[in-house]
């Protein structure tokens, strides 16, 4: 829900998403600074992190939302082109690298409270002395350990994780005011992830797998940021800066700098924005709510934010450039590869460079609008004569009473589905340049059907990503509809005890949120530590990178949804069945029918009016089974298995927020649905949906 609040005369409203004592800390500050000012009241609003910006974008530029709010500093550049921060004046005592992080175009946008960078956990039992340098880090990674532990552990895959290599070896994804993954610095940096996942860190390690690890002891270190301290449970911790490396530079990870920023001019937010990153405020929110504060001449005696605060002083500020946001998916896909064994670190790097010059190309030029007015008109007018014939044709006054009835749904209807796809519809004329929007007519459906930007083989093209949902969808359908007859034909059976029994846990599968099954099979199907694996060693068989290539990869998605659709499918056959008599049968049995032949000649037929309408039901939900691709493969490897609906989801969020391509992305998955249930009710004989 969109929070909406407009502060009153003497009312300062402060939005943020801080949570436990972070929020505490910054509650006991606004009530300390209230003191001084009785005249004036805080409203301190906490804000689910997750649409915290797209709250601040919608509210801000219509005249509402805070008067001051939390953020980190990566939206300074968008945020002031936008009007929806103002500039600030610059602190004495500020961290420099936090204000320059909210410094742009040689203005000052907030005052800046917090950093937030990686660094080297490590647990004191298992490592006396953490490794200053890349010479000692090998030593140390190179001494024997016991089976299923680790010297290091750290998400090697992510592109935010690999910065740290980067910088160190004096390259990062800027080379002046060009973007440049491909540069030599960059390969060095590669080599060593490389290196470390093949020979130290776990095999596909995630965040909370790291954690876990280093909880149970099996982790000597980890590289991970200050959100890792409330996760941290039973062990003898320190932290420590990530080591020199051989170029003679430190691993220099990026610096996150949370900021008070203002949207709101006002002397009272401006006092209190200033106030809050100043050096009282500043100690409250570092001993109530543990942060690293972006002050210098404010002093800690816990000395893992003292480490933290080293740390930043040579961490790389987040460049807050638009070009940023656009650069984490092509070195992710490259660094995926790359710690799979897929390629070496020169074509990682080239191929990280490729893939951002195909998502970062520009928008497509401005179209006149003028011709689809016109049509927009002709249909308009075409659809009102259309209706108007209709309703002379149909006597409303004998059955005004119905249409009461139905006038609340039509109206849900209209309001929850109608008007979000016409809005959609319109978007996908459109492309987001800025905080403007620029028509471009239906350019982005042609660059989508006609793949122009890359070969119709390669999994971003329509073409390649519509087969896979196709045969997504098929092979689901399958396997949902043949396990789920199975199994209700056998539950009918009356020598099957405890049927109700059996009925009941068939069911839980399809009765647990889907997201949560998910990521269960997720856990399953990892490479070292998942079920799965493990069971096919006990078997004598080799353990299977699932998420390596396109086949098991598939697979372990279609086990998944399988697992999540027959017992749908099983439910509307015992339903169906219910209404068949066992006479039919018996005659058929009497008359020398097999059990294939009864099923087949006398218990399909009768199924199928039930069954149908089933089926296209359940392909219309697989096609767009979003949960299942995202969760479990990612699509993995290489957005191979990616569906329409996923790669919808990318091209708005990960790909630079392209919401115009993403909007018709979406009206095409609609127009095949559209095609398809038109067919299917052809083929069903009569109208099912």
């Amino acid at each position: 829900m969109l929070l909406l609040t407009t502060a009153w005369a003497g009312e300062i409203t402060l939005w943020h998403a801080y949570r436990a004592e972070e929020k505490l800390a910054i509650e006991q500050a606004c009530t300390v600074w209230q003191t001084t000012h009785p005249g004036t009241t805080v409203l301190p609003v906490a804000v689910p992190y997750e649409g915290l910006a797209s709250k601040l974008e919608a509210a801000i530029p219509r005249g509402n939302g805070p008067d001051l709010f939390i953020f980190a500093h990566e939206r300074v550049a968008a945020w002031s082109e936008g009007g929806i921060i103002l500039p600030v004046e610059a602190l004495d005592g500020a961290m420099g690298s936090a204000t320059t992080a909210l410094t742009w175009e040689r203005k000052t946008w907030g005052w800046p409270l917090s950093v937030k960078s990686l660094a080297l956990f490590y647990n004191k039992k298992l490592v006396e002395t953490p490794p200053g340098n890349e010479a000692a880090l090998w030593e140390l990674v190179g001494r024997p350990k016991p089976e299923g532990q680790f010297w290091l552990a750290y998400e090697v895959a992510s592109a935010y994780h690999a910065a740290p290599w980067m910088h160190g070896y004096g390259g990062g994804v800027f080379s002046g005011e060009k973007v440049l993954l491909d540069r030599p610095e960059n390969v060095l940096a590669l080599a060593m992830i490389q290196k470390l996942a093949s020979e130290v860190v776990p095999q596909e390690p995630t965040g909370a797998l790291v954690t876990q690890l280093f909880n149970e002891g099996r982790a000597a270190m980890v590289i991970n940021g200050p959100w890792m301290l409330g996760e941290i449970s039973g062990v003898d911790y320190g932290v420590a800066s990530l080591p020199v490396l051989s170029s003679g530079l430190p691993a220099a990870p990026y610096l996150s700098v949370e900021a008070a920023f203002l949207s709101r001019d006002s002397t009272e937010a401006r006092e209190l924005g200033a106030w809050l990153a100043g050096p009282e405020a500043a100690k409250i929110r570092q001993d109530v709510g543990r942060q690293i504060v972006a002050r210098d001449d404010v002093e800690s005696d816990d000395p893992v934010l003292n480490a933290f605060r080293k740390q930043a002083t040579v961490a790389v500020p987040m460049p807050v450039r638009s070009e940023m946001g656009q650069t984490w998916e092509p070195l992710a896909r490259s660094l995926r590869r790359l710690t799979r064994g897929a390629v070496t670190p020169e074509v990682a790097a080239a191929e990280a460079q490729s893939t951002y010059a195909i998502l970062s190309r520009p928008v497509p030029p401005a179209a006149a609008p003028w011709p689809y007015v016109g049509l927009l008109v002709a249909v308009l007018v075409a659809a009102a004569v259309w209706f108007i014939r209709e309703l002379r044709s149909v006597k409303i006054r004998p059955w005004s009473f119905a249409y009461l009835y139905v006038a609340p749904a039509f109206g849900a209807m209209t309001l929850l589905t109608v008007l979000p796809f016409v809005v959609g519809a319109t978007i996908s004329l459109f492309e987001q340049e800025g905080q403007g929007w620029t028509f471009v007519g239906i350019s982005n459906f042609l660059d989508i059907l006609l793949a122009r930007d890359f070969p119709l083989s390669s999994p971003l093209s329509f073409v390649s990503t519509l087969a896979v949902t196709i045969l997504w969808t098929v092979s689901n359908v399958i396997l949902h509809v043949g396990i789920g007859v199975a199994l209700a034909m056998m539950l009918r059976e009356p020598w099957v005890k405890m049927r109700g029994a059996f009925r009941a846990l068939l069911i839980l599968p399809w009765a647990i949120p889907s997201y949560i099954t998910a990521l269960i099979w997720k856990n399953l199907f990892h490479q070292q530590f998942g079920a799965i694996n493990a069971l096919l060693k006990l078997l004598g068989a080799e353990p299977v990178s699932w998420f390596a290539n396109f086949s098991t990869a598939f697979a372990a998605n279609l086990t998944t949804n399988t697992w999540l659709g027959f017992p749908f499918m099983m439910v509307v056959t015992l339903g169906a069945l219910q209404s068949i008599p066992r006479d039919l049968e018996e005659a058929a049995e009497v008359d020398g029918a097999g059990a294939w032949d009864r099923f087949r000649h006398v218990t399909l037929p009768l199924l199928k009016p039930a069954l149908l309408p089933a089926v296209i039901l359940g392909s219309v939900w697989t096609f767009n089974m979003f949960n299942i691709i995202y969760l479990v493969s990612g699509g993995e490897p290489d957005g191979t298995t990616d569906v329409l609906v996923s790669q919808a989801y990318r091209w708005a969020f990960t790909r630079g927020h392209r919401y115009g391509y993403a909007a018709a992305y979406a009206v095409i998955i609609f127009g095949v649905l559209v095609i398809y249930g038109r067919l299917a009710n052809r083929l069903a004989g009569k109208k099912v949906v």
